[in-house]
């Protein structure tokens, strides 16, 4: 893992980089002989101010999702000057609205909201930043900019566009080379992304054509049920790209079901099976694209600095970032080991 030069630029390293800085050390309660300040203009992880953050998300019904909750509730943790208010999580609109507003009345100093939708949720964000308590949006971006103060989130087109020219690249000296895509659910918009940076990236490859794609559910029975009908009608393919991990175990089951071994495939958000596969080496999938979920440990970081008037060490503004987009970086068996304890189950 890679180790940054100074303390000052850890938050901003984990909101860069993503998913391979978040257990590197980032936080720490260890003491020191230095005395703690509040005039910092940027974030360290000495104790400062007291602030509260209340997070809300969605349902953890999903691994991706629970890493979510998980990753915000340990980074909470791991400052002794943050106190973390968490509800439980809902996919009912209605629900996760009165919780956020519960917070609101609890006069947090910072809201993190993961919002199950965007759009129906972008008014309560508006009622926080109008109540003077300032919002960090994960992933799910509300309608309006002044319904947050800064999001934070993965990058879906990117994902889709790394996942094409790792694809690529393995595949840049085969003559006729054909791809086919497993796509998560298609009447979100995050998916529409994915499949457009794949597209995209295929097209700096004129050997290879994508011949099939199918979308699933983000579930591990619909990995497993569209990607037996995407075998069947495709009997010769070199390469996969699923967009998930989790309908991945059940794409994986499928092609085991089906002894096929005659393509690659390449996965997508960053779970520990998918790690696990990777290293060791003995099965279809040789590559995952990350959608990291240590996006939520970031944003803890955010609204500690927002709570402290701080900004982002590395950076020479005295305020944190309005935007910040994480990397999605390819995971191989070259790097596999690196990124392993950032893994999702």
């Amino acid at each position: 893992m890679p180790e940054f030069t100074s303390r000052r630029g850890l938050l901003f390293g984990t909101a860069a980089v993503g998913a391979g800085a978040l257990l590197t050390g980032c936080t720490s309660n260890e003491s020191s002989d230095e005395p703690a300040s509040d005039d910092q203009p940027a974030a360290d992880d000495k104790p400062g101010k007291q602030v509260t953050i209340g997070f809300a998300g969605p349902q953890a019904d999903h691994g991706w999702l629970n890493a979510i909750n998980d990753n915000a509730k340990n980074r909470a943790k791991k400052y002794k000057d943050v106190t973390l208010e968490i509800t439980e999580g809902s996919n009912d609109t209605a629900q996760q609205i009165g919780q956020i507003e519960t917070l609101i009345n609890k006069k947090v100093d910072v809201l993190v909201v993961l919002p199950a939708d965007g759009k129906a949720l972008t008014q309560v964000g508006l009622q926080a930043m109008r109540a003077g308590i300032p919002v960090v949006n994960l992933d799910r971006i509300f309608n309006s900019p002044q319904a947050y103060r800064c999001w934070i989130g993965g990058d879906n087109y990117g994902m889709g566009l790394n996942a094409g020219h790792y694809i690529g690249e393995k595949l840049k000296n085969k003559k006729n080379a054909r791809v086919i895509e497993l796509a998560g659910l298609d009447n979100l918009e995050l998916t529409k992304q994915r499949t457009q940076g794949f597209d995209a990236a295929l097209k700096n490859y004129p050997n290879i054509k994508k011949v099939a794609r199918q979308a699933a559910d983000f579930t591990v029975e619909s990995g497993q049920a569209k990607m037996s009908q995407l075998l069947q009608a495709q009997s010769n393919f070199d390469a996969l790209w699923n967009h998930d991990d989790d309908q991945g175990v059940g794409a994986l089951r499928a092609i085991d079901q089906a002894g096929r071994d005659d393509f690659l495939m390449v996965g997508g958000a960053g779970a520990l099976s998918a790690f696990q596969a990777i290293k060791a080496d003995d099965g279809v999938l040789k590559a995952t694209v990350l959608y990291p979920p240590t996006m939520a440990a970031s944003a803890i970081d955010l609204a500690r600095a927002l709570g402290q008037g701080k900004g982002v060490g590395g950076l020479a503004e005295f305020e944190i970032p309005a935007s910040l987009t994480l990397y999605s970086a390819v995971v191989d068996k070259e790097n596999v080991d690196q990124y392993m304890p950032t893994g999702f189950k």
